[in-house]
């Protein structure tokens, strides 16, 4: 450990942390930090409600995590309170042992909802012990290797398709290709390197694709519409144009095809120069079906759960870059999750679209982890977004600096709550 020590500060900063943890009888019965209770508040984000955990001590130490329940987690709320009644009077410091503790009590539904409460809870606690210990979480996942984080602008064009997100945003809407290669060349002027769009198309009113979700078009067959293909080539294209050659574009594909369409469309891409396909599939030597047939990377992982599900892709080489999402893993997992990615020389990237804490905590980790790819980011959002923490996102030409305040270096602001109720989640769970 002390081969990572480069600076006088730093070795204070361990020697304080060892004489706290001894002053407490970190490791014997006695004088401990105690939960006594947690709040759980939802504020509405114009499509969606932004969810947050928040855990109280008796040292009047609170610690906050982001957490989404609107897509795909619904009752995700009650899950954590349950969780929470099992934990109260535990100490907060011991995060891992309360992981281990909650994994154990759903052992016959594991990972799922269930996961995502254990993940909301432990980041929560690793808030809790940042403030303690008066460092950030980046120290004690080990150490911020790095101090600014490159950045990718996601769901470029993606919310501004609909007329009513657009309005929501107070951004202009994307109606036609021209609207994208505009959208492009202000990415770019803001100091952005690369981007992440979806899949769209043009007609009479523009339309999002996304089969591969309940009811939409296209669902439950996932095939691959010719027009789909030739759409992407002219949308790539669009933001090429206006973003310019340097830009790193992403392709999301989502869940919406199965493997013979994934390798349709990647293969009939392949020519265009993007930084990565984004592909959603559960079957991993399918996946390294697709990356075996092109030469574009292949990025994915973003829907899995712990080691055990993310281990068949490594072993498999399906992807290039592991995707994890911090809320739904929890950053203490997480690091885990990257580690065993490092064993198999493949690097990873968070799974970013929520809200900022959730970018703060992905800032976190990304900061500590050593084989890190590139950030998400979703700049197109509500206007109140930055208001919701006492902290906002610091970039500088298309970097994220790394906070170094404690713990996650933020709290909620109560107000915010007031001011914009959940629309679509019961703000008494």
């Amino acid at each position: 450990m002390w081969v990572l020590i480069k600076n006088i500060s730093s070795l204070l900063t361990v020697i304080i942390i060892i004489i706290k943890l001894n002053n407490r009888n970190f490791f014997l019965k006695g004088n401990i930090m105690k939960i006594i209770g947690f709040e759980i508040k939802h504020c509405n984000a114009g499509w969606r409600d932004f969810s947050f955990l928040k855990i109280n001590t008796d040292e009047d130490i609170s610690g906050i995590s982001e957490y989404n329940e609107c897509y795909g987690s619904p009752g995700l709320s009650i899950i954590i309170s349950r969780f929470m009644s099992k934990i109260i009077n535990q100490d907060p410091i011991c995060h891992e042992k309360i992981h281990q503790y909650l994994y154990a009590s759903s052992r016959q539904a594991p990972g799922g909802i269930a996961q995502q409460a254990i993940a909301a809870i432990e980041n929560a606690l690793l808030d809790i012990k940042g403030k303690y210990l008066k460092v950030p979480v980046h120290t004690l996942l080990g150490g911020a290797i790095r101090d600014k984080l490159p950045l990718y602008w996601s769901h470029c064009g993606t919310y501004r398709i609909s007329e009513e997100l657009s309005k929501i945003m107070q951004k202009p809407q994307v109606r036609s290709l021209a609207d994208l290669k505009q959208l492009g060349k202000d990415v770019k002027d803001a100091g952005y390197k690369g981007l992440k769009t979806n899949i769209f198309t043009f007609g009479e009113t523009p339309v999002l694709e996304m089969q591969g979700f309940a009811g939409k078009s296209g669902w439950p067959e996932l095939n691959v519409d010719s027009n789909i293909i030739d759409g992407l080539r002219k949308q790539i294209d669009a933001l090429r144009s206006g973003a310019g050659d340097n830009m790193n574009i992403h392709l999301d594909l989502n869940f919406n095809f199965k493997t013979e369409g994934y390798l349709q469309i990647t293969r009939a891409l392949d020519d265009l120069n993007l930084t990565w396909f984004e592909i959603d599939l559960y079957h991993p030597e399918g996946l390294r079906r697709i990356r075996d047939s092109i030469n574009t990377p292949i990025a994915s992982c973003e829907s899995l759960f712990g080691i055990r599900e993310f281990r068949p892709f490594f072993e498999n080489a399906s992807m290039d870059v592991a995707i994890i999402d911090i809320p739904w893993n929890g950053i203490w997992l997480g690091m885990k999750i990257a580690t065993m990615a490092e064993a198999y020389e493949t690097n990873v990237a968070p799974h970013n679209f929520y809200g900022n804490l959730s970018t703060l905590m992905s800032a976190h980790f990304c900061a500590a982890v050593p084989n890190f790819r590139v950030m998400e980011i979703d700049p197109d959002d509500v206007p109140w977004k930055d208001d919701i923490l006492t902290w906002k996102p610091e970039i500088i030409n298309g970097d994220l600096i790394v906070p170094n305040k404690p713990g996650w270096g933020a709290e909620l602001n109560e107000e915010i709550f007031k001011m914009h109720p959940p629309k679509f989640i019961d703000a008494k769970t």
